[in-house]
């Protein structure tokens, strides 16, 4: 997120003086690393929780539709970057990988049945494919058949083009060549404290990791892009939008196989319906990954509980958090996701033959000696105040500004980077509108359906994803 933006704001301003304040000793290594996310880039074309069936049965497409036209806008972006030579070789952070859904049983697959019509004419779906057939399944993804029982029922969707995304590579070389340019970076360094000054601008607090050397910096604009933490930090702020705002960290872990046999078999991004009171990133699915030119598969994520809102934060993260103000709708959030409290008490305590047994739903051969643990990133859910309910569990990402636009923090979880570039032109418009005008045509330069929706012109639409398809090798 904080790349993206330093990279729009370095464009549409380059005498612009920009510092990049770090905590750890590299860029990306958080939850943009590879290993930390499932680097789908999320546009809805296999995660079922975005299209939910409604009480009379029909599907409900809106959120996907969403999700798909923001990550259009990152695809563009991304295009952008690799014609400008700023990224020369999109290989360096983005792979094809097809998305698809698989589901069993009867009611699932009248379920998904009903998913693909819903959405097989919709201009940024086109071209998804459909099968109840196993044969043709396996010859998709043959570990999802391979053993499985005959006559079971089955469907699956399919989306060719779907992407693999490394989104810690892809923000090592955003701040390179930031650095490159000129830009500022401090790393090995927290932000401490941060308090507004008497001309609307902001003074920064910050402490070295090592000896805690203290450095003060001003700055007009802060963007908090902490990860989880930025609830924290945005709290320091004292900004009055941020009051009542909570956080619920979801920790995760991921089955991990680098067995070339089997990874050779499993070209795709698998997704599958999650379980009951399971939070959104804990969807599970099976997934090719390719990172630093190595492919291998993961599944999961099996979700858990730690009060740290960071991988490499405190267990005290979440304590530092409690305020007068967000304590009832953390409450009340509580009280109301019994579902959600359950599932995560079953997750923590589950063991490894039953996170097995999850595995082999997906693929019934499964040896479990190709298959070891490796730690998820952190992610934080957002508890939002509401006037009717005190306070509702927020699935998916939430800007947080100051009335006068001077800070401005991104909280929640996933769709997360896959929108990064829609949200960061969310931020500009919000702590920027005088300048929008003039920035417009950079802008659109950037992002040709800057101002528009791809989804109302299905011959744009097609013409804009062949073409950032083109650029990004999909």
């Amino acid at each position: 997120m904080s790349a993206t933006l330093g990279t729009v704001l370095h464009e549409l301003e380059p005498t612009w003086k920009i510092l990049i304040v770090e905590r750890l000793s590299a860029v990306g290594h958080e939850s943009s690393n590879a290993w930390n996310n499932a680097g789908t880039g999320h546009s809805a074309l296999c995660e079922l929780n975005y299209t939910p069936e409604r009480p009379d049965g029909s599907i409900a497409i809106d959120s996907a539709v969403t999700v798909n036209e923001q990550f259009q806008i990152s695809r563009q972006f991304w295009s952008w970057l690799v014609s400008e030579k700023i990224i020369p070789d999109p290989s360096s952070f983005i792979h094809q990988s097809p998305h698809m859904s698989f589901v069993w049983g009867e009611a699932n697959v009248a379920y998904l049945r009903k998913r693909f019509e819903a959405l097989r004419e919709h201009p940024l779906f086109r071209g998804m494919e459909y099968s109840e057939d196993p044969l043709e399944i396996a010859r998709w993804a043959p570990l999802l058949i391979d053993g499985r029982k005959k006559g079971e029922p089955l469907a699956a969707t399919r989306f060719v083009s779907g992407s693999d995304v490394d989104f810690g590579a892809l923000t090592k070389s955003l701040v390179d060549r930031l650095v490159a340019d000129g830009v500022s970076i401090t790393l090995d360094y927290r932000v401490n404290r941060l308090k507004k000054m008497t001309d609307g601008g902001w003074r920064l607090n910050l402490r070295a990791e090592i000896g805690s050397t203290p450095v003060d910096v001003e700055a007009s604009f802060v963007f908090v892009g902490a990860g989880g933490m930025s609830l924290n930090l945005l709290q320091k702020s004292g900004i009055k939008e941020i009051r009542g705002y909570g956080g619920f960290p979801v920790s995760g872990v991921w089955l991990r196989c680098d067995n070339p046999d089997v990874v050779a078999l499993h070209k795709a991004k698998v997704y599958g319906k999650a379980s009951v009171g399971a939070p959104p990133m804990s969807v599970p699915h099976l997934d090719t990954r390719v990172v630093e030119g190595d492919t291998s598969l993961l599944f999961g994520p099996y979700a858990g509980f730690t009060p740290k809102f960071l991988k490499n934060g405190s267990v005290t993260d979440l304590f530092a958090s409690l305020r007068l103000h967000n304590i009832g709708p953390m409450l009340a959030v509580g009280l109301g996701n019994f579902s959600l409290l359950r599932y995560l008490v079953s997750e923590v305590f589950a063991s490894r033959g039953k996170r097995l047994e999850a595995l082999w739903d997906f693929y019934p051969s499964a040896d479990p000696d190709d298959w070891y643990e490796l730690t998820a990133g952190q992610r934080v859910q957002v508890i939002k105040p509401d006037s009717k309910k005190v306070g509702v569990l927020q699935f998916g990402t939430e800007v947080v500004t100051s009335a006068d636009g001077s800070i401005s923090g991104l909280l929640g979880a996933s769709p997360g980077a896959s929108t990064a570039a829609a949200i960061m032109i969310d931020v500009l418009e919000r702590c920027f509108p005088e300048r929008l005008a003039g920035w417009s045509k950079k802008l659109r330069a950037m992002v040709p359906s800057y101002g528009t929706k791809l989804s109302d012109d299905a011959d744009r639409a097609y013409r804009s994803t062949s073409h950032t398809g083109s650029v990004l090798k999909l």
